[in-house]
């Protein structure tokens, strides 16, 4: 079953239709995995890729609910190797590094067609 934080969160929520739409599932203990749709909605500067911000949004979602449902961002920080194009799926990875007291430290990265597209890491706090 997907991790949720709640129907209208922008990254997650599956009643938010202007958000993400990410669907993440556990794989392993601090680990999620899954995907959302790059719609033309999410467009930025460049027409028909991904607005980088969206990327960002993907991994930051996927981070937090790796380290928990009730983990919230302290900081992140967001490579971008190359937009997604729209009409693609993005499939993101992410998982806890390490944790510290109540901040988690994790790290994700998301592929469009095959592609590294962008990396994060982040803190979170519990």
């Amino acid at each position: 079953m997907p991790l949720v934080h709640h129907e209208l969160c922008f990254g997650c929520g599956r009643m938010n239709l202007f958000g993400l739409l990410l669907e993440v599932e556990q794989t392993a203990p601090g680990e999620v995995a899954g995907r959302c749709f790059v719609k033309q909605d999410h467009q930025g500067p460049d027409p028909a890729r991904a607005h980088p911000g969206v990327l960002g949004a993907a991994l930051v979602e996927a981070m937090a609910l790796a380290c928990g449902l009730e983990a919230r961002t302290v900081s992140i920080e967001v490579t971008i190797a190359e937009t997604a194009p729209v009409g693609a799926f993005l499939e993101v990875e992410a998982r806890v590094q390490r944790r510290d007291g109540p901040l988690a430290y994790a790290a994700a990265s998301a592929r469009a067609d095959q592609r590294m597209v962008a990396q994060a890491r982040g803190s979170f706090r519990s």
